[in-house]
């Protein structure tokens, strides 16, 4: 049996080893409570004493570092990029030299390192405002609003060090787009890239898309408003042109490369890459390709990239978060409603439940150890019953200040 290492500790990888367990021998490095609750090795040791034949990198910050690069050269089959394939994520600034140097649409925008200068670009903008630091900021480092004395102090929170220290010793300043959101997963093996289905997630902590930005509260998949036509030309416009440019700096990419796209009445924009699988889309994802997923990495990985069959069916993702999460999440609260297995003590027909933020408690308890706290997945063969199942599920389980959005997915049901 083919014997895969999932890089990682969060909801994503707790997707996807569980999907992978279905064909292969799994283990989660470091892993987490919930996950090795769930019958799934956890290790937190050397990925290579482990003799993968396969390794997926989960979060980009290794990535970046250049954890594919050392397994590589090892001779390690890794499913994620090198490090100069990871810029695209790790550096705004770089991405959006990268996007003119290929001929990506996206929103127009100008890069500031001194404050005095920035402040002088944002007077000329008009609302809304985007602010992004430069480098990573587990997806919180982007600001959008129309109030301009809020994006003027973000700006010197950022660019002093207050906000994300180094990481947003750069900005970059972007004009806002109108339109939807969608996710758009695409596999690339080093030569092609094969798009997975449609998502969306949910960024902000609040129903109605309001407050802080979050690493996301909930996803769906696939999304409704976006055609195969739609998805033919993002192929063509944004993903292909992006594989030329990678080609002619000579990168080879095999991964996945997570486009964050804004649809809107002139077509679809980039808003950035992510070459990782998106938290929370994985857990939409992950669970409709199910046993298939293991062939799909691999074959990625190994640059001789198989087309997927396409999933019936449709997932939604509510996320529980902890008090107080984003600012300051509060841990240690008991969770009530889950077995000793991690899964819901009510069974939901469809329902997973994956495990960001756990740990346990001197009497074995599941408390909660981070800002999201458990991902709660359903899968059914429409949208509006896997709504209704992960809802259902969400309401069985119940710690002290749980955070949830209760309109994931509503929208695209009503």
């Amino acid at each position: 049996m083919t014997r895969v290492v999932v890089v990682g500790a969060g909801a994503r990888e707790h997707a996807l080893a569980r999907a992978l367990t279905a064909s292969a021998e799994v283990t989660v490095v470091p892993g987490n409570a919930g996950i090795a609750a769930h019958g799934i090795a956890c290790a937190d040791v050397e990925i290579a004493s482990l003799h993968p034949d396969l390794v997926v990198v989960g979060p980009e910050e290794p990535l970046v570092r250049g954890l594919a690069d050392e397994l590589r050269a090892r001779g390690v089959r890794v499913f994620g990029p090198g490090a100069e394939g990871a810029r695209l994520e790790g550096s705004k600034a770089y991405l959006k030299d990268f996007l003119d140097a290929a001929g990506v649409p996206t929103a127009a925008y100008a890069t500031f390192s001194h404050e005095a200068d920035a402040l002088a670009y944002l007077e000329t903008m008009s609302a809304p405002y985007v602010i992004k630091t430069d480098g990573l900021a587990a997806g919180k480092g982007v600001l959008v609003t129309s109030d301009l004395e809020v994006a003027r102090r973000d700006v010197v929170a950022k660019l002093r060090g207050d906000a994300f220290g180094a990481a947003g010793s750069t900005v970059v300043l972007e004009e806002g787009l109108e339109g939807f959101e969608c996710s758009l997963h695409v596999l690339c093996d080093g030569t092609r890239a094969v798009p997975l289905l449609t998502a969306q997630d949910f960024k902000r902590v609040g129903d109605g898309d309001v407050g802080a930005n979050t690493g996301g509260m909930g996803a769906l998949a696939p999304l409704p408003v976006v055609s195969d036509e739609d998805v033919r030309v993002i192929m063509r416009e944004v993903i292909e042109p992006t594989l030329v440019e990678l080609r002619r700096r000579g990168i080879d990419f095999r991964g996945v490369l997570y486009a964050g796209l804004m649809v809107g009445p002139g077509g679809a924009k980039l808003l950035e890459y992510n070459v990782r699988f998106g938290d929370p889309e994985a857990e939409v994802l992950a669970p409709l390709y199910g046993a298939g997923l293991l062939e799909l990495l691999d074959s990625t990985a190994r640059g001789n990239l198989v087309v997927p069959a396409v999933p019936s069916g449709a997932a939604v993702t509510v996320v529980l978060a902890a008090y107080g999460y984003p600012h300051a999440p509060r841990r240690g609260d008991v969770i009530f409603g889950l077995g000793a297995d991690g899964q819901l003590a009510t069974p939901v027909e469809g329902v997973s439940v994956f495990h960001a933020g756990t740990a346990r408690d001197e009497h074995g308890r599941f408390v909660t150890a981070g800002g999201r706290v458990l991902a709660i997945s359903a899968v059914a063969p429409s949208l509006e019953v896997a709504r209704a199942r992960a809802y259902a599920a969400a309401g069985t389980v119940s710690f002290e200040g749980m955070v949830m959005r209760s309109d994931i997915a509503r929208k695209v049901v009503s």
